[in-house]
C-alpha cells in the first residue's frame, strides 16, 4: 500500500498567527504518527512563514522516537542562510540527517510548490546532481520534484536521484473541475500512469504531491507502484471538521481502496 506521509507545515502556520505554542507541533506530530501515518513532511522556507528552523530540530526528535516512521524535509537547496536566523537548507540537511530530502525547485517567497525541476537546464541539473551526491554522503534518500514528464524523469535519475516526486496539481484541478471519473481527469491520469511507469523502468521509486485530498486520492493512487504521497493542507483542512486522528485514517482508509481499485 502507498505510504501516507503528512505535511505538518498548515498547523505550525496556525501556530504563528498568534504568540505561544497553541497548536504544539510536536504533539500533533506524535498523534498523526499514533493515527497511523507512515511518515511526517516539513517544507522550513527561508522567511519561517510555518515550520521554523527550530521545529526542523523539535520534529526530528519526535519522529525518531517511533519505529519506522518516515521524516521527510522538503526545500530548495539553493537556499541559505537569512537575517532572520534560517541557517539554510543544506545546513538543516546536514544537521538533522532526515530520511528523506525532496529538493524542489521554489523560489524564496513562492506561496506554495507547483511545478517541477527543468533538468534540461544545464546549471540546474549540475546544482540539483551536487546537491544529490552531498546527501547521499549523509546517508539520506533524495526525491526530486517533478513534473509527469518522461524526458524530466530519465534526468532525474541521470542526476543521481532515489526517487521522483510527481507533481499532481494538474490532475487534481481536472478532477476538481471536471469530476474524478471525466474524460479531462482521465486523460491526466493516464499520463501520471505512463509517468509512473517510465519511472520503475528507470529504477526510480516514486511519490506524488500537491493537491491531493480524499475526493481524487484513491482514483489518483489506483495508478499503482506509488511509493507515497504527502498531504498537508487538505488534510488538515479536513481535520478542522471532523478531528485530526479520524482524518488520517480516513486518508489511509483511501490509500487502501486504491490497492484494491488497482487490481
Amino acid at each position: 500500500m502507498t505510504a501516507l506521509s503528512v505535511n505538518v507545515n498548515k498547523i505550525a502556520w496556525l501556530r504563528n498567527a498568534r504568540d505561544g505554542s497553541r497548536p504544539d507541533l510536536c504533539d500533533m506530530t506524535r498523534l498523526i504518527i499514533d493515527a497511523g501515518a507512515n511518515g511526517i513532511t516539513i517544507h522550513p522556507r527561508p522567511d519561517q512563514r510555518h515550520i521554523r528552523s527550530q521545529d526542523v530540530f523539535d520534529i526530528s526528535a519526535v519522529v525518531s522516537a517511533f519505529d519506522g516512521v518516515e521524516f521527510n524535509i522538503e526545500g530548495n537547496p539553493t537556499a541559505g542562510p537569512t537575517e532572520d536566523g534560517y541557517p539554510g537548507f543544506p545546513q538543516l540537511i546536514e544537521a538533522v540527517q532526515p530520511d528523506q530530502c525532496t529538493l524542489v525547485p521554489d523560489a524564496e517567497h513562492q506561496l506554495t510548490s507547483d511545478h517541477g525541476w527543468d533538468l534540461s537546464e544545464a546549471t540546474a541539473f549540475d546544482r540539483v546532481s551536487s546537491s544529490i551526491a552531498k546527501a547521499h554522503d549523509l546517508g539520506i534518500r533524495v526525491s526530486l520534484f517533478i513534473d509527469p514528464i518522461p524526458d524530466q524523469i530519465s534526468r532525474a535519475r541521470d542526476a543521481g536521484a532515489d526517487r521522483i516526486e510527481l507533481y499532481t496539481g494538474p490532475y487534481a484541478d481536472a478532477a476538481a473541475k471536471n469530476g474524478v471519473e471525466s474524460k479531462e481527469a482521465d486523460e491526466y491520469w493516464e499520463l501520471y500512469r505512463e509517468a509512473v511507469t517510465h519511472a520503475k523502468e528507470h529504477d526510480l521509486g516514486v511519490n506524488a504531491g500537491h493537491d491531493l485530498n480524499l475526493y481524487n486520492l484513491t482514483r489518483f493512487c489506483s495508478i499503482g507502484s506509488i511509493d507515497e504521497v504527502s498531504i498537508g493542507h487538505a488534510l488538515i483542512a479536513d481535520a478542522l471538521e471532523v478531528g485530526l486522528e479520524v482524518t488520517v485514517q480516513r486518508y489511509l482508509e483511501a490509500l487502501s481502496n486504491a490497492t484494491l481499485l488497482g487490481r
